[in-house]
């Protein structure tokens, strides 16, 4: 299983496209866009450059790196050849389900389909496939090639032999996959969220500023970043949106996000990708605030 395709080529896709490539896969990276592609590409180009100033890699590995990755806008043209497809676009179900319809049509029939969704259920997106036992999720962390776990969430229907195959996969990586059920939030983001909304929530009631929050979470939790600089660093809509999922399907108050969170995010602030969140990224203060979430 060596021809792998990942479907969004943002900040999670253009990572896991790396990640692969750099494990000698033959990854085609598809998004609707010849200029999203090219900031993927970018983006991966600079981390490889990185990798190789820090004596990680050598500049060979980094030409043969980008030399694995193909680009495509068009998504039945980047399948057609897939043994697995990980779908990286945006946390939004109905896009989601959409792409996973191509798919089930476009990809040959013994493709694998996964997911890197963060909260959606795997069951409900394997249902708009004729295959939904071959139909999976890859949580990756951000950023991917340098964060060890991949949550496997099973669908209720993926097969054992999906699971095996994922696994091994991940394992190739040079990841730790875990297995994780499907209910909402998944392990990783039903117990994270929470706290960075409580953190907002601390910040929204006056108990403390934005860096006293932080700080007190990383020099008394031992966290390497502040629950609110993460927010920003993961983006203050993904959170919203992964919240509403957890609320929709627990009905559960504790989930509800927290009306400053929802205002942010209605006014534009979504944190580093948009120069605002809690912190300042504009040009001049964006090296040193993301420096800071990496002391």
């Amino acid at each position: 299983m060596k021809n792998i395709a990942v479907i969004g080529s943002g900040t999670m896709g253009n990572g896991i496209a790396h990640t692969f490539a750099q494990n000698d896969f033959r990854v085609h990276l598809i998004d609707i866009s010849e200029e999203a592609l090219r900031k993927g590409i970018a983006t991966i180009t600079k981390n490889l450059d990185r990798m190789v100033a820090k004596e990680r890699i050598t500049e060979e590995d980094k030409q043969q790196t980008l030399s694995n990755i193909k680009t495509f806008t068009s998504l039945e043209e980047g399948v057609e050849a897939a043994s697995l497809v990980v779908e990286a676009a945006t946390e939004n179900l109905d896009l989601k389900l959409k792409i996973f319809r191509d798919l089930d049509t476009f990809c040959p029939e013994d493709t694998i389909l996964a997911s890197n969704t963060s909260s959606i259920s795997i069951t409900q997106i394997a249902a708009v496939t004729s295959r939904p036992e071959m139909v999976i999720g890859m949580h990756f962390m951000n950023p991917v090639p340098i964060m060890k776990l991949i949550e496997i969430i099973r669908g209720y229907t993926t097969s054992q032999e999906t699971y095996d195959t994922v696994k091994a996969i991940s394992e190739k990586l040079g990841k730790s996959p875990v297995e994780v059920n499907d209910y909402p939030g998944f392990v990783a983001n039903r117990i994270l969220m929470p706290m960075l909304n409580e953190a907002i929530e601390t910040l929204y009631n006056g108990v403390a500023g934005v860096k006293e929050i932080d700080t007190v979470m990383k020099l008394g939790m031992a966290h390497p970043m502040g629950p609110l600089q993460l927010a920003d660093f993961i983006g203050l809509d993904i959170c919203l949106s992964i919240l509403n999922v957890m609320h929709d399907g627990f009905k559960n108050p504790k989930y509800a996000p927290c009306p400053l969170l929802v205002n942010m995010v209605n006014a534009g602030k979504l944190g580093i990708k948009s120069g605002e969140g809690f912190y300042d990224y504009s040009e001049s203060r964006r090296a040193e605030n993301v420096a800071k979430m990496f002391q």
